[in-house]
């Protein structure tokens, strides 16, 4: 029986961690591409542009409409808000993700 339950928690994890995994990586380009924004002089389309790519790379379920960049008077702020399904072969669940970055620290 335990077995069958560590099974069933390797098997959970297995679905699981690489949607965080590609969250906490897109987080942490948001976050580069906000502190930068501003010095390489990148409008919001730009932004835009390159976190798409990154999107696109890392395979997240999001379209390009679902990142929305605002900058004013110097800061930039970055959102984006998808949802990446989950199949648990008995059970399908939805990973909620909305991220947000900006340079308001610098």
């Amino acid at each position: 029986m335990m077995l069958l339950v560590l099974g069933a928690m390797g098997f959970a994890a297995f679905k699981i961690v690489p949607a965080y995994f590609a969250d906490y990586q897109l987080n942490d380009a948001m976050g580069t591409e906000a502190r930068f924004a501003q010095v390489n002089r990148k409008n919001a389309n730009d932004v835009q542009d390159d976190i798409w790519k990154k999107v696109q790379e890392l395979g997240i379920p999001a379209k390009k409409s679902d990142i929305q960049v605002v900058t004013d008077q110097g800061l930039v702020t970055i959102s984006v808000s998808y949802t990446v399904p989950v199949d648990l072969m008995v059970t399908q669940h939805d990973l909620v993700f909305h991220d947000r970055a900006d340079n308001k620290a610098i």
